[in-house]
């Protein structure tokens, strides 16, 4: 599958948006109303194969008639404004609340999660039925459907004590962060299992409604004497009759509490009084962003939304979960994320104390310099300085508020997935292609022994081994791969006999390790940790996206017959993990890097201003980047034939 034909159908899977927004693939779920009301959840997790067809509903009217719900129906028919507005107010409340995560969608029965869940990693939350303060998490996994508890309960005693989630042998402070630990780190959730969860099922409808969707023949027992919930009063305005049949006796019973972001609590005693979870007690909704609510930094929030989704748009208005510091300076302004047309690569005024300011094309007093500058420094150092100016580039470390303001989102891993985001990602790919070019440079360049270049060999395999597994940056692992697997490179049979024979370890390390995770990473069967990871593996996103104009006519691994579509979805789906991650990558790069001294020259040879000036030279940097890189592999391969003559064919 060549870029060409590959492009016009990625607009189609990928580019469905109502605005700026996280791109997304449709899948054709139908998000309804369907399923039993009156059924309770088990106290353990059940595993059940459901029929995918959609089953009947009934929902009680005012007039104790009972209407059945239609798939078809429902996703014909949107939603009406006001519930779009209740949705929408739902989605933009802090991120502390439960309620502004769209794969939460309270307390629908077991059998509507069942139904909704119809591929296979497809996820939701939704409260317990039967313990109360619980949830439950309904997976698809293997053409079965899933029912897992997660327990809240105390740790700790008297003021100092908190409130935990577990969900088997994992215990979190609140039920987004068990989330994005799953969905980002691919954990199985129970042991001796392998079910994970990877795609959330957005709700297309407010709590409200659905609550009274499912619940109204079913109504919620309430203590004498106790006002109606705000909620209720909200649904009594819009004209929907509750039941007034005294509620099974398997019911909980629980006091309604007008407090949004107050916890659920445990209690010992169905019949005693506790509090209920956020769908259960709701102010009734307000587009104003409410100014009581704190985000509490960084969080999972929507990575698949639905075809009727209102992420996107709320996204563009307020920026992700984490920006508290934006919208704490303007909270009653709104900004649209600025286009970026020119790179923010600009080596025609780009100054450095290695080079002059007019400089030719590989400058021999600069490459000596260059040169001297890698041999003095270890491997660790230099995957440390490759990390940094990495990390830098992609946005994902040094991001000012006034560039979170201009991008719509706190980190560069959103903006890489988002239509306003093309600049960053041809930057990207400019200095991927970059690096490895004059890494690439660094061993051909070497007139000397056939040693000499095996030791320069040597030493790009351990920073990429450093970057693999200390660094966790797997696009500067990519580069010093893609340096080592160039055809100029590659052919030198001297060079790599060398290396086996002097470097054995490092011979090894490159064939039996780093070659088959690097090959692994392109198909889609291997993914990082990640605890450990502070950049992605986004190269073939990059790629996917943006290689129609970009450099390069080589056909990738995953344009291949062999690979096939599920190459392409796998690395879609991981970009939709990725966009919701920076936070995550951020805090693993700043860890990594603390305490980190770094050297200002070395940092320098890492930097893409930098490494284009010594490629091209004060102006050749300036032309188009297509023409530079089809000039510069003529010169490789002019280099490469001089150290090791090609055999003439006899």
């Amino acid at each position: 599958m060549r870029s060409s034909s590959l492009c016009p159908l990625l607009g189609q899977l990928v580019c469905g948006l109502d605005g700026p927004g996280l791109w997304t693939l449709v899948s054709g779920r139908f998000f309804g109303l369907f399923g039993m009301c009156d059924v309770s959840d088990s106290v353990r997790g059940s595993v059940r194969s459901v029929d995918t067809e959609a089953r009947g509903s009934l929902k009680a009217d005012g007039s104790g008639e009972y209407v059945k719900f239609s798939k078809e129906k429902f996703w014909l028919e949107t939603p009406t404004d006001e519930l779009k507005k209740q949705l929408e107010a739902e989605l933009k409340l802090g991120g502390a609340n439960l309620r502004s995560h769209a794969w939460y969608h309270g307390r629908i029965p077991d059998e509507v999660s069942d139904s909704l869940v119809v591929t296979h990693g497809d996820f939701l939350v939704r409260d317990s039925q039967c313990m109360l303060g619980d949830f439950i998490l309904t997976v698809r996994w293997e053409q079965q459907t899933l029912h897992l508890p997660i327990r809240r309960t105390a740790v700790g005693a008297g003021s100092s004590g908190r409130v935990a989630f577990r969900l088997d042998d994992h215990a979190f402070d609140s039920l987004p962060a068990l989330v994005h630990f799953f969905v980002g780190g691919r954990v199985a959730l129970t042991r001796g299992g392998g079910a994970q969860i990877h795609r959330p099922v957005n709700r297309t409808l407010p709590l409200g409604y659905l609550e009274t969707a499912f619940c109204a023949a079913r109504p919620r027992p309430q203590e004498a004497g106790l006002p109606d919930s705000p909620s209720s009063v909200h649904h009594q305005r819009a004209d929907v009759s509750r039941q007034t049949e005294p509620p099974p006796p398997d019911l909980c019973t629980f006091t309604p509490n007008t407090d949004d972001n107050a916890p659920p609590s445990r209690s010992s005693s169905r019949t005693s009084s506790v509090a209920p979870s956020p769908s259960t007690s709701r102010r009734p909704p307000t587009l104003d962003p409410p100014t009581s609510d704190s985000d509490g930094g960084s969080c999972y929030t929507e990575l698949y939304p639905g075809p009727q989704s209102y992420v996107e748009r709320l996204r563009a208005e307020e920026g992700s979960a984490g920006g508290d510091q934006l919208r704490a300076e303007d909270r009653t302004l709104q900004f649209s994320p600025v286009v970026e047309t020119s790179s923010a690569f600009r080596p025609g005024v780009y100054r450095s104390a290695l080079m002059p300011g007019e400089n030719k094309p590989l400058e021999v007093g600069v490459l000596r310099r260059v040169k001297e500058l890698l041999a003095d420094i270890d491997p660790r150092t230099a995957a440390k300085h490759i990390t940094k100016a990495d990390c830098t580039a992609a946005r994902i470390l040094e991001v000012s508020p006034e560039v979170q303001r201009r991008m719509g989102v706190t980190s560069g891993m959103e903006l890489l997935t988002l239509p306003h985001g093309q600049q960053l990602r041809l930057d990207l790919l400019e200095r991927f292609q970059t690096m490895a070019t004059t890494l690439a440079v660094d061993v051909l360049g070497c007139t000397g022994t056939s040693e000499e270049r095996a030791a320069l060999l040597h030493k790009l395999i351990q920073i990429a081994a450093e970057l693999k597994s200390n660094m966790g940056n797997m696009f500067g692992f990519a580069a010093v791969m893609r340096a080592l697997e160039l055809p100029q490179v590659s052919r030198l049979e001297q060079t790599w006999t060398t290396l086996r024979q002097r470097h054995t370890e490092g011979a090894i390390l490159y064939e039996k390790t780093l070659r088959p995770f690097m090959k692994s990473l392109n198909d889609g069967r291997e993914s990082c940790p990640l605890s450990n990871t502070t950049f992605p593996h986004v190269l073939p996103l990059l790629f996917l996206l943006e290689k129609s104009v970009a450099l390069g006519e080589g056909v990738e691994p995953w344009e291949t017959v062999e690979a096939g579509v599920d190459v392409v979805m796998f690395h879609l789906g991981a970009a939709r993990t990725v966009a919701q991650l920076g936070g995550i990558y951020r805090t693993n790069a700043e860890a990594k890097l603390q305490d980190f001294q770094v050297q200002s020259d070395v940092l320098e040879l890492f930097q893409t201003d930098f490494q284009m000036r010594l490629l091209w030279g004060s102006r050749g940097a300036e032309e188009r980047q297509a023409l530079r890189f089809a000039k510069f592999d003529q010169v490789l391969t002019a280099l490469s034939n001089r150290l090791e003559p090609p055999t003439r064919p006899r």
